[in-house]
């Protein structure tokens, strides 16, 4: 069996695919990647066992329809180096594949396709479908507070939920808590799930900012996008979501409003000589003012203040920097709002014009 493809069409769902490949393997056959040819279309797999992603792209021909493995590093690496300028031709022999471009050949193992695990047939219980870019927006608004290999394995992932018609992305590493909402074309039942970090990530990765269609099914274990000509599936994580909405602070009675650029400019600056093991910063609140310290163990001290909208009681608190600036980074906007309560209550962050995303900062002792 032999088919012929130009390096431009077969690079690029090449690298896409490899991307999800786990560096060792348990399973000999997952160093591989699963070729599948059909009606002169090549698709490819890869697969984790707790991602999978599949990219079909067009061959210029093929001697007959079969389903293949190949070694997933030495096929991307010598597709990479090999010229635009010949088409590569992959031919098929009993456990061999022999790779041939221009005047060049490479004779590569192969394994039996029957080998390679595929992530089961399911039956999702929600579908729907939104703009590419409208989800990414959602997984960037909040994928900077997933825990990362947290004991509370629950936390190592993003929440997806739908409400009526609501879909809303929620993470958080019992520090911090971002919670992302847009509103839908059409009503869902209510379902929620968590998708694993490196699920989210690669699915990050592969979603462009484009209005082109990104469709959705979620099962009870899978979670499955279709984007083009890219099929992701991921492994769910089985445990129980905190209840996000009892962490965002209602009864906040102190309302601060600044300018994004002038605060994440002076949380830059301050955050330069906060301590390097707490990311500590002392916020202190007065009339229409808000001062930011930081100090180190070295006694070295910044001090940053920034004209506010705010009347009311004076209040000293502590919060890391880094967990600011993150929330900051991704709020990009002109008017930040911060409702506080007491030195010992969590913060909540959002933009004034835009209340799709709230953050929740817990405070630190001083």
């Amino acid at each position: 069996m032999q088919f012929s493809i130009s390096r431009e069409n077969l690079l690029k769902p090449l690298q896409q695919v490899c991307g999800v490949l786990s560096s060792r393997p348990n399973i000999p056959v997952l160093n591989n990647v699963l070729l599948h040819i059909e009606n002169n279309q090549l698709t490819i797999t890869g697969t984790d066992l707790e991602v999978e992603l599949s990219s079909q792209t067009q061959l210029s021909s093929s001697s007959a329809n079969g389903t293949f493995t190949i070694p997933a590093k030495k096929f991307l690496d010598i597709c990479r180096t090999l010229s635009d300028e010949f088409e590569i031709t992959v031919t098929f022999e009993e456990d061999r594949a022999i790779v041939e471009s221009g005047r060049s050949k490479f004779n590569l193992t192969t394994l039996p396709a029957e080998e390679y695990p595929n992530l089961t047939d399911w039956q999702s219980e929600v579908d729907f479908a939104l703009p590419q870019n409208t989800l990414r927006r959602l997984i960037e608004a909040t994928q900077f507070s997933m825990a990362n290999q947290d004991a509370r394995y629950f936390l190592n992932g993003m929440k997806f939920e739908t409400e009526g018609n609501l879909l809303r992305t929620v993470a958080t590493d019992g520090h911090r808590l971002a919670v992302c909402t847009i509103p839908l074309e059409q009503e869902l039942q209510s379902h929620a799930v968590i998708l694993p970090r490196k699920g989210v990530l690669e699915l990050n990765r592969l979603l462009e900012s484009s209005d082109e269609p990104a469709r959705l099914q979620i099962g009870t274990n899978n979670l499955r996008i279709h984007l083009n000509h890219i099929v992701f599936t991921s492994k769910l994580i089985d445990g129980r979501f905190p209840d996000y909405r009892r962490v965002l602070p209602r009864n906040a009675t102190k309302i601060v409003e600044g300018n994004w650029e002038s605060l994440k400019q002076a949380f830059v600056r301050a955050s330069i000589l906060s301590n390097e093991r707490v990311r500590s910063v002392r916020l202190n609140l007065s009339e229409n003012q808000l001062k930011i310290t930081a100090s180190n163990p070295e006694h070295e001290i910044a001090e940053e203040i920034v004209d506010v909208i705010y009347s009311g009681e004076e209040l000293e608190v502590g919060f890391n920097v880094t967990y600011i600036l993150d929330v900051l980074n991704a709020l990009k906007c002109q008017q930040v709002r911060i409702r506080l309560t007491d030195a010992s209550s969590s913060c909540l962050i959002e933009n004034c014009e835009d209340s799709s995303s709230e953050y929740v900062i817990m405070p630190m002792r001083l």
